[in-house]
């Protein structure tokens, strides 16, 4: 994958390369808020031949990274009908984010006035995305950012049980001052051992890595090239995690925020490659993205 920025319309970025490091006027949020940049990623073809065989090398894909067998992962372990690419979004603030609450799979926590305006943004920043259809989580909070970011659209808007967020018991709706003090063995568990968090012989985030596997395939086995998909930080974690061949001791390996962006592309044989993780440049400026 190869980024770019294509255009800044701020003045003062007319000789950026000369005047800034990358990292330093990206740093400059103040700066570059109000103004418009485009960010593009080039698409590299994915068209891979289906066979066990080595690949021709094409550096152009990923380094030739598909030459090695076992480089990957197959989320589908068969064949799919097209290649794809896959826009995994984070939900907007919910009022149990807000409040600093356990969230899980309750369906009590709602989209606040903040987390709709960031859905907003989400929409905006991918406007210029043809995308074949949505998938959404059917929990309130995700519900409502689909429809939100999928607001114009006319293609299919679908949700799936698979991409609902994971069940984490009686700790759902606690606070987590409160969790930590009234259960501190499984407070601390889920938060600094979570693949080994147990409630009565369930798991939760192992459980989660099938569940996560599951929406895959659902996913990968639907028609289109190009999907969008929006739901929840735990399951987003295991999605990534399950994506990349990482078991659910990385669990807090990976982070997304609050309308986070992340891009996966997968070959015909359902293996991933990660484009890119948490971009959230479109929640401080008028982002638009192209890729």
């Amino acid at each position: 994958m190869v980024c770019g920025i294509l255009t800044l319309t701020s003045p003062w970025c007319s000789d950026l390369a000369s005047r800034f490091d990358v990292k330093r006027a990206f740093n400059r949020r103040p700066t570059l808020y109000g103004s418009t940049v485009r960010i593009v990623c080039s698409d590299s073809s994915l068209n891979l031949p289906a066979t066990t065989e080595k690949l021709d090398s094409d550096a152009s894909v990923t380094g030739g990274a598909y030459d090695f067998d076992g480089a990957t992962t197959s989320l589908t372990r068969k064949l799919i009908s097209s290649t794809k690419k896959v826009t995994l979004v984070r939900h907007g603030l919910s009022s149990w984010n807000d409040e600093g609450r356990v969230q899980g799979s309750s369906n009590l926590s709602v989209l606040t006035e903040t987390g709709v305006k960031q859905a907003e943004r989400c929409r905006e920043a991918l406007r210029n995305i043809s995308f074949d259809r949505c998938f959404s989580s059917p929990i309130s909070r995700a519900k409502s950012t689909a429809e939100v970011l999928w607001l114009g659209r006319d293609k299919p808007l679908v949700f799936l049980d698979s991409l609902k967020e994971a069940h984490l018991f009686f700790l759902e709706g606690m606070k987590n001052v409160d969790a930590r003090q009234l259960y501190p063995k499984e407070y601390t568990s889920w938060r600094e051992d979570p693949s080994n968090f147990e409630v009565n012989g369930v798991y939760p985030v192992r459980k989660l890595w099938g569940t996560a596997r599951e929406a895959w395939r659902e996913i990968l086995s639907s028609p289109g090239e190009n999907l969008l998909v929006v739901t929840h930080k735990s399951i987003l974690r295991a999605l990534i995690c399950t994506a990349l061949g990482l078991g659910p001791e990385r669990f807090r390996a990976i982070d997304v925020n609050n309308g986070g962006i992340s891009v996966f592309v997968f070959n015909r044989r359902g293996e991933a490659m990660l484009q890119s993780l948490n971009m959230t440049a479109h929640m401080y400026s008028d982002y638009e993205y192209f890729y």
